[in-house]
């Protein structure tokens, strides 16, 4: 509860819906901006999904509220941000409501700010979306609604990317003024992160490991890789393996890929791991692999970069702007294995054409810091 002895203005990160992957790293990596460097200046309330998804004691400042309904069902979220949070900010009269999660709700502040991560509404729609995960397949056909409610009422809509800005302004009509684009910052936290000025040795394993940390969703593409692999052993390539962190166990999606493909020798299916036990992968594997159809960053891209490897990566607008400037990547069709093998193979055996990158043409702000001394003008 805001503290009505405290005269610091009120900031509110609402995240109820955060729970995992990416978005839950954004959120760790929030919290730990507004401890360190907004908690002194302004009292700090986060609405989370579950407190225990979090190490609360690295965050002594922050006032923590759970919603664990809000993902039981999509009418409870929605209840939350057009209903309840109106009455909490009334009750609370923040300075600042950031929703970090897409949705801007129906809240009074004297500054309203949304992250939109979650690109859905630029997506092509399959029909094994609709098979895997039903329920998401027709959310996401609502999601570019829900974008628009309200989004007109914020002070600053953040992107991620600058395609991702473009498109929002486009669909939405936004001023230009008002979307920010925001690189995220990848979460160095001491387990095992290299200082990205030391290059990491390029010694190869005895079987070339290829390493895709991601969790089992139809965009991420699994089958991508297993059929590439089925290709590289026509050909007599089988001197490799690649690591997913999936187990067959979690969903529909993540069971077809088990049962399709578990059989292929080279296919590691390891489950989920931590973010120490990725990094450890990171460190000791040849190279990364990525083939998402649908990110709007693509947060293995920007860590893997600091073990100055090969990636291999989605040739679309997403992965190329989070590759920005680097010498060891190859890009290739996300919708052709053949593609993909091939660039496989190149690794393999020592003979990769790695493409010219560079980093995006527009201005953008990089990191909580940055965004934040724009919008609370400090």
């Amino acid at each position: 509860m805001k503290k009505d002895n405290d005269t610091r203005k009120l900031i509110v990160i609402s995240a109820v819906n955060l729970f995992e992957g990416g978005t839950l790293t954004v959120l760790k990596s929030m919290l730990g901006f507004a401890e360190s460097q907004l908690s002194k200046q302004y009292q700090i309330i986060a609405l989370v999904h579950k407190i225990a998804l979090l190490k609360t004691e690295n965050f002594s400042h922050i006032t923590f509220y759970e919603y664990p309904s809000s993902r039981k069902h999509y009418f409870n979220r929605l209840y939350l941000e057009y209903h309840y949070f109106s009455r909490l900010s009334n009750q609370w009269q923040p300075y600042l409501w950031f929703s970090l999660h897409d949705i801007s709700p129906s809240v009074k502040a004297d500054l309203r700010m949304v992250y939109c991560h979650n690109s859905t509404p630029f997506k092509k729609v399959l029909l094994k979306d609709l098979f895997f995960q039903p329920v998401v397949f027709f959310f996401s056909l609502f999601y570019k609604f829900l974008y628009q409610i309200n989004i007109h009422k914020n002070d600053y809509v953040v992107v991620q990317q600058v395609w991702f800005k473009k498109a929002f302004i486009k669909l939405f009509g936004l001023d230009p003024e008002k979307v920010l684009v925001c690189y995220p910052e990848t979460e160095n936290n001491g387990k095992g992160i290299p200082d990205p000025n030391i290059r990491i040795s390029e010694k190869r394993n005895d079987v070339f490991t290829f390493f895709y940390p991601s969790l089992p969703r139809p965009f991420k593409n699994f089958e991508l890789i297993a059929e590439a692999i089925l290709m590289l052993q026509e050909k007599g390539v089988k001197n490799f393996k690649v690591i997913i962190t999936i187990s067959g166990t979690e969903n529909n999606y993540s069971k077809y890929i088990y049962k399709k493909y578990s059989s292929i020798p080279q296919l590691d299916f390891i489950g989920r791991i931590s973010l120490e036990h990725v990094h450890q992968l990171y460190h000791s594997t040849d190279a990364l692999l990525f083939p998402s159809t649908l990110e709007t960053w693509g947060l293995p891209i920007s860590e893997f970069k600091a073990y100055h490897k090969p990636m291999l990566v989605s040739g679309l607008p997403y992965a190329q702007e989070s590759v920005g400037s680097y010498d060891k990547v190859m890009f290739f069709d996300p919708a052709r294995a053949s593609d993909l093998s091939e660039k496989m193979a190149a690794l393999i055996s020592d003979q990769p054409v790695y493409a010219i990158t560079r980093e995006a043409d527009e201005e953008v702000l990089r990191g909580w810091p940055e965004l934040f001394k724009k919008v609370l003008n400090t």
